[in-house]
């Protein structure tokens, strides 16, 4: 396996262990967390922010990091696991649309 190969392996190997495993137990599910971020933000910013646009702007969180510290690797593995709950909540977020006046929080109190 070349070097590149191996790296792009073990980032997503990082990543898969810290979505699924690490900080799934830290800091609860990322559902919930990002729901609740979404929630945050709308109010804050006075627009919907949905969880699948939270993970987004996380990643730019990890990009503008990286653009000054590209060789730090947690960056890349975060990103990759940004990406991973992104996906997994726009999913979510196709299955349950926002309606105008209608807050994250209460369609998230549908899902409990």
């Amino acid at each position: 396996m070349s070097r590149a190969r191996e790296i792009r392996s073990a980032v997503l190997d990082c990543a898969r262990e810290a979505v699924l495993k690490d900080r799934a137990a830290t800091h609860g599910a990322p559902e919930d967390t990002f729901g609740m971020l979404a929630a945050l933000w709308s109010v804050r910013l006075n627009m919907m922010i949905t969880p699948a646009q939270v993970a987004i702007m996380l990643i730019d969180l990890k990009t503008a990091r990286a653009w000054e510290n590209p060789g730090h690797d947690d960056n890349w593995v975060d990103m990759a696991g940004y990406a991973a709950c992104g996906a997994s909540l726009a999913d979510a977020d196709r299955q349950v649309k926002p309606h105008d006046g209608v807050s994250v929080a209460v369609l998230m109190e549908g899902d409990a």
